[in-house]
């Protein structure tokens, strides 16, 4: 008897600490609301809108109507944030959640992608993209009315195997919020705009 309460204790306190590691999904309403904080106002009634269930897994919460797709809230993540970006982009945004869901790291995943670009089988943009991101902390996010008191903005356009000398962009920002370009000659080449 001792023996079967001693383990039945021990089962109750994984247990509690099982669903502590849990995260607390947001309804499908806040994340959405919170997901489109990210992109311009004028984009956000048909943008399509990706978050997650009840198990933590990324589903499609709402379908969209125009060029735009956001992401939100990651519960597994520090903080809060959210991206918005051009359809043109989703192929390569989602092999990346696919490999992260297979356990890869995120230079396996660069490195993956890579391969697979250099490959033909993952399609990168031809033309700029944009994407959005919009971020702050937990403790100024209402989860009621999905708002960020302390909300920034950043920017990245993908611009795939652009170069400093194919854009005349530097290779990093000599002011705060200027433009330049992260990894040159590559596959996910960006030019990336921070918050001043």
């Amino acid at each position: 008897m001792r023996s079967l309460l001693l383990t039945l204790l021990v089962f109750t306190i994984f247990s509690a600490c099982a669903q502590q590691d849990k995260p607390a999904i947001m309804s499908e309403d806040i994340q959405i609301k919170t997901a489109l904080l990210a992109v311009p106002e004028d984009k956000r009634e048909g943008a399509m809108v990706y978050g997650y269930n009840a198990d933590g897994e990324v589903v499609v919460l709402r379908k969209g109507t125009n060029d735009m797709v956001c992401i939100a809230d990651n519960p597994f993540n520090k903080g809060i944030q959210v991206s918005c970006y051009f359809k043109d982009l989703d192929a390569f945004m989602n092999r990346g959640r696919q490999l992260q869901k297979e356990g890869f790291e995120t230079m396996e995943i660069r490195k993956k992608r890579g391969e697979e670009v250099a490959a033909g089988t993952l399609k990168m943009p031809e033309a700029p993209s944009m994407m959005y991101i919009y971020y702050g902390t937990e403790e100024t996010y209402d989860k009621t009315n999905a708002t960020l008191a302390d909300g920034q903005f950043r920017y990245v356009i993908y611009t795939p195997f652009a170069t400093a000398e194919s854009t005349g962009l530097p290779l990093k920002p000599h002011a705060k919020g200027m433009p330049w370009l992260m990894d040159p000659g590559t596959h996910r080449a960006h030019i990336m705009v921070g918050p001043n």
